[in-house]
């Protein structure tokens, strides 16, 4: 069976951390799978606020998940704190990656890597839309 690679980006442009909730726990005792993508979803509104957008405006376009991918390294527990590392990769004509490397922030033991394929798009025309470039610029700061 093929393994998903997520490549890492050239450097790391934002970091956010969130303490483990009990409801992000599953019945194995860890973090469940399903608290990845929204753990990563409130780190990518921090990254976005950060810059001074939210997902519905960056530049009057909105963004919509295009694909996504997360490998798992290790378990992660209730109450530790992960610190989220975001970058950005393979930026093109209608979006881009986001790649989000997270850790257990004390220990720095990895915890995953994920992948958000991020496509702009019209929410009034339901259409999809060129990457606005003042966004990369900020990206790219």
């Amino acid at each position: 069976m093929a393994r998903i690679k997520i490549n890492q980006p050239d450097n790391f442009i934002f970091t956010t951390e969130v303490t483990l909730r009990i409801s992000d726990i599953n019945y194995g005792g860890h973090m469940g799978n399903d608290a990845v993508l929204s753990i990563v979803h409130d780190a990518r509104i921090a990254f976005l606020k950060s810059l001074g957008y939210a997902e519905l405006d960056i530049e009057g376009l909105g963004i919509i998940m295009s694909d996504s991918a997360i490998i798992y390294k290790s378990e992660a527990f209730h109450g530790e704190t992960l610190e989220i590392n975001i970058g950005i990769s393979d930026t093109h004509k209608y979006g881009m990656d986001i790649i989000y490397f997270i850790q257990e922030k004390q220990s720095q033991r990895e915890v995953a890597r994920v992948k958000t394929g991020i496509l702009f798009f019209d929410y009034n025309e339901r259409k999809v839309k060129n990457t606005p470039e003042e966004f990369v610029n900020k990206c790219n700061q």
